[in-house]
């Protein structure tokens, strides 16, 4: 009989143990599904309820005013003045679609004035205001 040596030389593993591999995706996946819906861009106001038609969504410039008075322009914050200079230029760029404006429903009315004014002085004419259907009882 072949006696053997203490080191015995075993056959190489070449396979992947993928079971780990899924159990880490599977646990990532877990995690975007609770975590995506946090991840809701945009700034957050309560929008007015109004009784109001639905209107068809198109590619327009979105400009929001939280409670505060902050005033966001698709995603970037501007203060009145810099508003009144960036209108002018978004005006002739953006607004062929409509512009929809977005205002929380404790805003001051005369911040919504101004706004406007500001948009018609620069030639915007096709304002939307964004609302909340009404509730019919």
């Amino acid at each position: 009989m072949a006696r053997r040596s203490r080191r015995q030389t075993y056959a190489l593993m070449a396979d992947v143990n993928v079971v780990s591999l899924i159990d880490v995706m599977m646990l990532l996946l877990v995690i975007f599904m609770i975590t995506a819906p946090m991840m809701e861009g945009g700034v957050d106001i309560t929008l007015p309820k109004a009784q109001s038609k639905p209107l068809e969504s198109k590619d327009g410039l979105s400009i929001t005013v939280s409670r505060n008075g902050t005033i966001v322009v698709d995603n970037e914050k501007l203060t009145l003045p810099e508003f009144r200079v960036a209108v002018k230029q978004l005006a002739t760029n953006r607004s062929r679609n409509g512009v929809y404006l977005r205002a929380d429903q404790n805003v001051d009315y005369g911040i919504i004035a101004q706004l406007l004014g500001i948009m018609n002085g620069a030639g915007i004419t096709n304002v939307g205001l964004v609302t909340e259907p009404e509730e019919i009882r």
